[in-house]
């Protein structure tokens, strides 16, 4: 087979099943309101469902960083397809709280399973080209957002079952291209674990991971409780998430001239400010403000996970696919941990704006939750104070990620300095 046209069509297939991923989460976040009604869910419920699409991720990543090296991409995107499949049948068939975790962490671990196999594939087929290239992957995940948005506001008022079952469409055209297609032997990145693991020692691979979960948390913190935060705001929850994920996929294609002019640490930082302020519009915006607020915030976040893998690749190029895989998995994992407690923020808001304390607190919430969905106006009000404070919270995230990435910035500037100070001294000695 053609290696140019081999490459193609494995690309073409990991965006295909990162499409996947991204409909998992886009489709998930618009039926939220459904679940909670069907199954009689809290908000702390709703946020333990959707942390075991979290949680079932950074596993499946930290697996598949540990034998990427021995068992290669295509079997690990054979374990995908499967779980995608898994999953999305399971939560069709779903009976209550129980069925959907387990049902979505399936899905999650499906998901992770796509990033581990995906990021070193393409890091390594477009070895020379790195950051520019996972971007342009990376495209994929809000288009696929997008894509799964459009189709959630387009069935709307159908049976949620519905709109899990579409996504089997694309799971089953990325199965064949992955049962079909030739994969490459593993040449331009490190392939030898133990020096993978060795590389994870790198205090600027720690810094990193550290600053994923904070920038993972921005992102995803805000895009998956969309409908629950922004849902009384002026502005429908699924057009804001397809507006947020259609900058973002425009803005990772045309990455590169950017990434160039600025280099990825200062990406990072102008992203982590732009973030900040884009969250806190969001959290005093209503009616139309909203979607300018969200197109301000997409800017922020378009850069934040495809810039962070590739930082991780070429300047800790030692850890490899498990650097890789542990980067994303620990953006994922912080999201398992804080989606519980997002959802408890948000319960909390409406208690703090119902005056509700004591132990009759949770009962009077439940009766406003009856009141809400009676279309009670009041209860509206109420609704979207407790979201724009929810938001609030959640700008505390970039907002350390400012500092952070500064830092960065200033340091990777001093480390290219002395560098090119120490090449230019050595080339002056061997002169010599």
């Amino acid at each position: 087979m053609d290696t140019t046209v081999n490459r193609s069509r494995l690309f073409l297939a990991a965006c295909i099943s990162l499409v996947v991923t991204a409909m998992t989460f886009a489709i998930r976040a618009g039926i939220l309101t459904e679940l909670s009604e069907s199954f009689t869910l809290t908000e702390t419920e709703l946020g333990w469902v959707n942390s075991m699409a979290f949680l079932g991720f950074p596993i499946a990543m930290i697996i598949g960083g540990l034998l990427y090296n021995q068992v290669g991409p295509k079997l690990m995107m054979y374990a995908a397809f499967i779980c995608h499949v898994l999953g999305l049948v399971l939560t069709i068939t779903a009976g209550g709280f129980y069925g959907l975790l387990i049902s979505t962490f399936f899905i999650g671990f499906a998901n992770g399973c796509v990033e581990a196999a995906c990021n070193p594939l393409v890091a390594d087929m477009y070895h020379d080209n790195q950051t520019t290239m996972l971007n342009k992957f990376h495209v994929w995940f809000p288009g696929g957002i997008v894509i799964g948005s459009l189709v959630a506001f387009a069935m709307e008022g159908m049976n949620w079952q519905y709109q899990i079952g579409v996504m089997l469409i694309p799971t089953a055209i990325y199965g064949y291209m992955v049962f079909t297609s030739k994969f490459p032997k593993i040449e331009h990145i490190e392939s030898n674990t133990a020096e993978n693991i060795k590389g994870l020692a790198n205090p600027l691979f720690i810094f990193i991971a550290v600053c994923m979960t904070l920038t993972a948390t921005s992102e995803f913190g805000t895009t998956q409780w969309v409908d629950r935060i922004l849902g009384k705001a002026g502005a429908n929850p699924m057009l804001i998430l397809a507006l947020v994920t259609g900058v973002m996929a425009a803005g990772r294609y045309f990455a590169g001239g950017l990434v160039h002019r600025l280099n990825p640490s200062g990406v990072l930082w102008t992203s982590a400010i732009v973030t900040t302020i884009g969250i806190y519009m969001l959290s005093i915006s209503t009616g139309g403000m909203v979607y300018v607020a969200a197109f301000l915030f997409a800017i922020g976040i378009c850069y934040f996970w495809p810039t962070m893998i590739g930082f991780t690749a070429e300047n800790v190029p030692k850890t490899g696919a498990l650097g890789m895989s542990l980067i994303g998995g620990a953006g994922m994992f912080a999201m398992s941990i804080w989606n519980p407690i997002i959802g408890q923020w948000l319960d909390q808001n409406r208690m703090d704006e119902l005056g509700l304390t004591g132990d009759t607190a949770l009962a009077d919430l439940e009766k406003f939750r009856e009141a809400l969905a009676a279309g009670d106006v009041q209860s509206n009000a109420v609704e979207l104070a407790a979201g724009q404070a929810t938001l609030g919270d959640l700008a505390i995230f970039p907002a350390i990620l400012i500092v952070l990435f500064g830092g960065l910035y200033f340091y990777m500037k001093w480390l290219k300095k002395k560098e090119k100070e120490e090449k230019i001294l050595k080339g002056r000695m061997t002169k010599a």
